[in-house]
């Protein structure tokens, strides 16, 4: 069955950790393009603020103070944004949080608390979605934000990684089961690299130093603009960053090669090792974290913006690309005589 959702300009979305990084700039992109908006994260004053700098603008806002790790305040969500505008049509799962440190050292009730946002908010919200767009009739949009490391584990942020495996995986058993019953549902599954966000800087770290990406960074506008097309388009997939896509193929067909480069590399590019550590008691794994804040304090190059998102807009381009890379990998992965 093919999808037809409606053109931004026309829809209501709901964004949850709208009050900072990828959340808010899609918010305030959305909002530009004559989108309603459903602002959801745990900081209200910064809700309230992005709210009202919204409707400054001329656009149209809701502010719902949300733990998304609760599905008694997801339904809440769900509720508000209908009672405002009657209805919605895409739903971003976005809220996050991570935590830096090895296995072995994370406490369980900090893995359980991020599973909480990261995981289960997540399917609170997509089950929300679903359950509106099938009861109206009328297609809407699910958008999950997974992760490279939803696709590829990595040293050093191992809950996140399962947390965003397991998101990963629900997202694409519950995008074939709707499609098994032809539900007026899109499902995309949309995979950042590393994003120039406060993601950092809100993380539970188990580190003596400050974490910070340390690499080729790309902008949450990024992410942004692979949010909002998949908003007016069904698409299956979106992937940020061209490293994104590269690595997760890579990973796949030469498995031990990626455990080796991630073991050399990832650590050392996790780390700024001229800052000490925040303390981990002004981390947002529990607490909201700071808000109206759309980047964070990195150090690489920062890419402007992904021709990888411009390619995915035009199918052909982003095949060119991806046969580059099944060609590379073959190289790696091939037995050497």
């Amino acid at each position: 069955m093919k999808l037809k959702l409606k053109p931004l300009a026309q829809q209501v979305i709901v964004i949850t950790g709208a009050s900072s990084g990828i959340g808010l700039v899609t918010a305030r992109m959305a909002a530009r393009q004559g989108a309603k908006v459903v602002l959801a994260a745990r900081n209200a004053e910064a809700l309230r603020e992005l709210a009202d700098e919204i409707r400054a603008q001329g656009g149209q806002a809701l502010a719902v103070p949300t733990d998304v790790g609760s599905e008694e305040e997801m339904m809440r969500l769900a509720a508000a944004a209908v009672a405002e505008f009657g209805t919605f049509d895409t739903w971003v799962n976005n809220a996050g949080v991570s935590i830096f440190g090895y296995c072995d050292e994370v406490s369980i009730p900090d893995m359980k608390r991020m599973f909480d946002t990261v995981y289960w908010g997540a399917v609170y919200g997509s089950r929300l979605a679903v359950a509106h767009y099938k009861q109206r009739g009328e297609a809407g949009a699910l958008i999950n934000i997974g992760s490279f490391f939803g696709d590829r584990a990595t040293p050093v942020q191992s809950t996140y990684c399962s947390a965003k495996h397991a998101l990963h995986g629900w997202t694409d058993a519950l995008r074939m089961e709707l499609e098994m019953e032809k539900a007026p549902v899109s499902v995309t599954l949309v995979h950042p690299g590393r994003i120039d966000t406060p993601y950092n800087e809100h993380a539970q770290s188990y580190y003596e130093h400050q974490v910070a990406h340390r690499g080729m960074v790309y902008p949450p506008e990024s992410v942004a603009e692979a949010v909002l097309f998949a908003a007016e388009h069904p698409k299956r997939d979106m992937f940020v960053g061209f490293q994104a896509k590269a690595l997760a193929v890579v990973g796949h067909v030469a498995p031990r090669f990626m455990d080796k480069l991630m073991e050399a590399l990832i650590p050392p590019t996790q780390i700024d090792p001229k800052r000490p550590s925040k303390n981990p008691e002004t981390s947002a794994l529990y607490e909201a974290g700071y808000g109206l804040q759309e980047h964070g304090s990195h150090e690489g190059w920062f890419r402007s913006g992904s021709y990888y998102v411009k390619a995915q807009k035009r199918p052909w381009l982003a095949a060119l690309a991806l046969a580059g890379v099944g060609g590379a990998a073959w190289l790696l992965a091939r037995p050497r005589s």
